[in-house]
This record gives structure tokens, C-alpha cells and sequence, in this order.
């Protein structure tokens, strides 16, 4: 039923962006020339027949982004970036096509109201859309029917995250196993020989297989029988813990490999381009915060006898040791080099408290930004005492070595950092450096104006 009703709402969804894309021309042309001062240059069946032109295109276009597919396991915020850089690019080919054509004279002042006006109407929909489906999901409507073969750790935590999130509409009909050992789990359908018999009596609309590793031997027999009944068939792997959340894969003489760690930075060009990016900033940067880090060396000095600058040895990329320099905001104490500062620290001196309350302190990372060991955005470097320590105790805590350390990251603008969680900082720190782009490298940096800069180190 589920593929029935996926059908009629992908029809649906491409109907009411084609209304919505020839309506807004039309709209735009009304706004422009009947609002809006200015003639008519072009009779109005010249903006019919460009509709007729722009609707076939947004639509295509729409379709090579993937915006027509199923977006149950999609954030919105992705659909809607999407969509905007699809919107966006027609708009150019349409401006470019126009320029080289020389012969027709659209106003250009209605297709930027257009793109202004289809851009956020499509976008209005969307997100009306998907709260309308959060709400259809959570009354138990829309559901997606899921058998779970196996009871593994992943098993279990795939089924715990689909019922934390109830908004994707996942619905677990049952599990296979060996035998029924899962508390507070769904409902025991019977053994791995039951499979077949299972798959024809409920016809799921998709199995998830996350067998243990002792029965990984079943995994042929488990994909002959979905294949047999037709069924959609999803593996989480018993390493899947180890695997990175978008894995990339190679090929040799037909033999698939799966890389475990692969990140866009090992991409030469990406490098270039975040590099330039650094350099940049921490010179444009150095030049805005130069009285702000006069007056901290002043305040500084005259707070406590000692250098202005602290240095002290990090772990950057591939765990090369370097001299991180700050402002000076503790006294000079014996566990500078291994001592955890906390929001509450005895040895901050009270102006020490001030510049780490507004991140002051942090400035004079950007000449090693301009050094090279460091990034204006990465996972925070750590002290070659606390690396030692965690690398044993925090799963995947190394994987941040294969970038340059950062002043800022996303872990520090969601809240963590300081005296907080090293697990969840890592999550972050990963999660960056999988998905990094210059994009999102430029969102973090605007965070950190909003949500990183004032931290919650107490001035006394």
C-alpha cells in the first residue's frame, strides 16, 4: 500500500510545483509592470510562452537534484538547500540563454520577482508539507512496515532510533531471530527458517537485516528470500559502528572496498580551497581584532606577573605536535600542561576570567591559523596528556588527527566545550569531518558570532 500511495503523492508533488512555478511568472509579471512603475515591453503571451518553457525545466531540474525522491529519511533543511540551488541555477541559464539570444527583451526585474516568488512558494510548500506528514505519522498514518531481521546491537539501536523519532514514520512490524531474547522490543515473528513464510504472509514494505556476527553466514539466504518476494532489503553491518555515516567505495578488477575513512579534505582542491579560506580570514581577522588584542596583552600584563602569550604543545594534524598560543588568562601554576580547566578554575586570574568568558583569549590562534597548524574551523586540539588518555577510553577519538585542529568547530557551537562531554564532542568533531564542505564551514563561523563567543566561564 505504501508504494501505491508513494506513487500518487510523487505525482502530487510534481503537479503542485509546476502550478506553483507557472503562477508565480504570472504573478511576478502583474507585480512588475501593473505595480510596480514601468511599461510593458513585452506583450504578456511572450511570459505565457516562457512559462510554458520554465516549468518542464524547473521540473527536470528538480528531478536531477533528487528533490522527486523519497525524502522519509531527508532533514528538511537539506530538501530545502537543495531546491534553492536548483532554483537558483535555472534562474542563471535562463538569464545566460536570454543574454546570448539578444532577441527577445524579458524584463529582468520580473524574473528576479519570479525566482523571489517561486523560490519561497515552493519552500512554503515543502515545509508545509512536512509538518503535515509529522503530524499524519504521529496519529499512526503513513507508516512504513519494517520487519527487523536479527537481534544485534545495531538491531537494537536502529529500533530505538526509529521510535525516538516518530516523525520518519516507521512503523517495526516484528523481528526474526534465533529465539525470543529482546525485552521491550517488538514482536517475536519467529526463527531465520521462518523467513520466507513471514515475508509472503505480511508483505512488509521493507526489511532491515542487522544479524549479530554469528550469523552472518544467513546474510545469502536472507537476501534470496526478499529478492524471491519482491521485497526491499536494507543491511546494517555488524561493523557499523566503525563505518562512517556516508561511505565511499572503490573498485578493483570487480571487487568492491568499502573505505572506512574517507573525508572530502583528502580531496586536494577542497584542501586548496579551505586553506585560501584561512589564510584570508586570519588576515582580514588579525587586522579587525588588533585593538581588541592590544588591549588584552595590556590587561594581561598588568594582571599577574608572567609572558602576555601562553604557549602550550597540541596535537594537530596527523598528530604532529605544535604551540598553540592564547592570551595568558591563569596564573603561572604546575599543571598548566596537564591540568583540565573547568568554568569554575582557582587558578584564572580575574581579568584571565573576562577575556575567557568573550573567547579574548582565543585571538592569537590566528597566527597559528596563518602558521599552518591550524584551521579557522576543525575539531579543538588537545594536549598530548589528555590524547594519550582518551585515545584508549573514547571510541574513534583519533579520527580528529586527520584534519588541522580549528579555533572554532561544530562541536563548540553546539555547547560543548570546556569542562563537557569528550564522547559527544567527538560525535561532532566526526560528523564534521565527513560531511565538511566550505559551505558548512562558513555556517560554523557565523554560529560562532551568534552562539560561540560568550561561553559559560564565570567571571569570579
Amino acid at each position: 500500500m505504501i508504494k501505491e500511495n508513494q506513487r500518487l503523492f510523487n505525482h502530487l508533488n510534481v503537479l503542485s510545483d509546476a502550478a506553483c512555478i507557472f503562477l508565480s511568472l504570472l504573478v511576478a509579471f502583474w507585480i512588475r509592470f501593473y505595480v510596480l512603475p514601468g511599461k510593458i515591453s513585452l506583450p504578456f503571451t511572450y511570459y505565457l510562452y516562457l512559462d510554458v518553457v520554465l516549468v518542464p525545466l524547473y521540473l527536470l531540474t528538480f528531478a536531477a537534484f533528487g528533490l522527486y525522491e523519497s525524502f522519509r529519511k531527508k532533514r528538511l533543511y537539506k530538501e530545502l538547500s537543495r531546491m534553492v540551488w536548483a532554483c537558483l541555477l535555472d534562474l542563471i541559464l535562463i538569464m545566460v540563454v536570454l543574454f546570448i539570444s539578444k532577441e527577445i527583451h524579458f524584463s529582468r526585474g520580473a524574473l528576479i520577482i519570479f525566482f523571489i516568488l517561486s523560490t519561497g512558494g515552493l519552500g512554503a510548500k515543502r515545509v508545509i508539507l512536512r509538518f503535515a506528514l509529522r503530524y499524519a505519522r504521529q496519529q499512526g498514518y503513513n507508516q512504513k512496515h519494517v520487519i527487523l531481521i536479527g537481534d544485534s546491537t545495531m538491531a537494537q539501536q536502529y529500533y530505538q532510533a526509529i521510535q525516538r523519532d516518530r516523525e520518519l514514520g516507521y512503523h517495526v512490524a516484528g523481528y526474526i531471530a534465533n529465539q525470543a531474547a529482546w525485552k521491550d522490543g517488538p514482536k517475536f515473528l519467529g526463527s531465520y527458517e521462518r523467513l520466507e513464510k513471514v515475508l509472503e504472509k505480511m508483505r512488509p514494505d521493507e526489511v532491515v537485516a542487522a544479524v549479530p556476527i554469528d550469523a552472518f553466514s544467513l546474510t545469502p539466504k536472507i537476501i534470496s528470500a526478499c529478492e524471491k518476494s519482491g521485497t526491499k532489503l536494507s543491511i546494517i553491518p555488524f561493523y557499523a559502528e566503525y563505518m562512517p555515516s556516508n561511505p565511499q567505495f572503490d573498485e578493483v578488477c570487480g571487487i568492491p572496498l568499502m573505505n572506512i575513512r574517507r573525508i572530502p579534505l583528502d580531496n586536494w582542491a577542497n584542501a586548496f580551497f579551505k586553506r585560501c579560506m584561512d589564510v584570508l580570514g586570519a588576515l582580514c581577522l588579525i587586522v579587525l581584532t588588533s585593538p581588541v588584542m592590544l588591549v588584552a596583552a595590556i590587561g594581561v600584563k598588568l594582571s599577574s606577573p608572567g609572558p602576555v602569550i601562553f604557549k602550550q604543545e597540541r596535537v594537530g594534524r596527523d598528530k604532529k605536535l605544535f604551540y598553540m598560543y592564547k592570551f595568558r588568562s591563569m596564573r603561572i601554576n604546575a599543571r598548566q600542561d596537564t591540568g583540565w580547566s573547568t568554568t569554575r578554575d582557582v587558578r584564572k586570574t580575574r581579568f584571565g576570567a573576562l577575556i575567557r568568558k568573550f573567547s579574548i583569549d582565543e585571538l592569537p590562534q590566528f597566527f597559528n591559523v596563518l602558521k599552518g597548524d591550524m584551521s579557522l574551523v576543525g575539531p579543538r586540539p588537545e594536549v598530548p596528556f589528555y590524547v594519550e588518555q582518551f585515545k584508549e577510553e573514547i571510541p574513534l577519538y583519533m579520527v580528529k588527527h586527520q584534519v588541522r585542529p580549528g579555533i572554532t568547530g561544530w562541536a563548540q557551537v553546539n555547547g560543548l566545550r570546556g569542562d563537557t562531554s569528550i564522547k559527544a564532542r567527538i560525535e561532532h568533531d566526526i560528523y564534521y569531518i565527513e560531511h565538511w564542505s566550505l559551505a558548512f564551514d562558513i555556517k560554523i563561523l557565523f554560529m560562532t558570532l551568534f552562539k560561540g563567543l560568550v561561553n559559560d566561564e564565570k567571571l569570579s
